[in-house]
């Protein structure tokens, strides 16, 4: 079911994006050579906390989940692509990190990602960060009435073929509001003028998750969260909660 969100309803769910572009923006400002992948996530709880806001990552189990996730922020770092635990892992020079937050407050759900580097950046990896944040905006572009669910799929996945990046099997967007994953799927690669019909009111998640050998094939590590490239490559993340308006794609994960 996709919920379609009154005016009013956005404005909710932009006051918890909000919070959560300061979360990622404060934990990428803590994020250096030496710093614990756990202090990140403190860095992040401090933010939510001090809104008054609760994280939807925090305990959170799918079925296919062997144990609730235990933070607020998903580090995912170098051949991590999504889901990453944080743990005693500390930051080591060209580390390429993805974050991951989500926030709810009053009731409703805001998620964002961002991925950089830590301390000096190898070329390869500015590229491959580079081309997510190009596929993203690629994806906000497409986000809009009467296009479809494809539309943004193959303007996200276009960017990232073109370039020569893969594209994990089975990972994407999806919709967001009261939960964090509601409908509809918003795939990374489709055929543009296939899907769901976009309207007014309708707030997705749009999230390029590209490798950066061209492969696909990724593996869930023994934590049973973190999602690995299966070749060893670098991954890279990006992600914004956008609503579709009649005016054109608001993003509301901005800080």
């Amino acid at each position: 079911m996709v919920e379609i969100k009154t005016e009013e309803s956005i404005e909710a769910m932009r006051a918890a994006g909000r919070v959560v572009g300061r979360a990622l923006a404060a934990a990428r400002a803590a994020a250096a050579v030496g710093v614990g992948l756990r202090e990140l996530d403190r860095v992040a709880r401090t933010v939510l906390d001090e809104a008054g806001a609760g994280s939807p990552f925090l305990g959170y189990r799918p079925a296919w989940a062997p144990v609730p996730f235990p933070a607020v922020l998903c580090v995912s770092v170098n051949d991590a692509v999504v889901h990453g635990i944080p743990d005693d892992y500390r930051l080591r020079d060209g580390d390429l990190v993805s974050l991951d937050c989500g926030a709810i407050l009053d009731g409703w759900v805001g998620d964002a990602a961002v991925s950089f580097t830590v301390g000096r950046a190898r070329p390869e990896d500015t590229r491959l960060i580079a081309t997510g944040e190009k596929a993203l905006a690629a994806g906000i572009a497409a986000a809009v009435p009467g296009n479809r669910i494809g539309d943004i799929a193959h303007a996200v996945g276009r960017v990232c073929r073109d370039a020569g990046y893969g594209i994990p099997d089975g990972y994407g967007g999806h919709g967001v509001g009261r939960s964090m994953h509601e409908g509809p799927d918003v795939p990374n690669e489709g055929r543009a003028g296939r899907g769901m019909r976009l309207r007014a009111g309708m707030v997705i998640a749009i999230e390029p998750m590209l490798i950066a050998s061209g492969a696909d094939d990724t593996y869930t590590a023994r934590d049973g969260w973190t999602i690995r490239t299966l070749d060893t490559s670098r991954a890279t993340h990006s992600e914004h909660t956008v609503a579709i308006t009649p005016t054109g794609p608001r993003v509301l994960t901005l800080p």
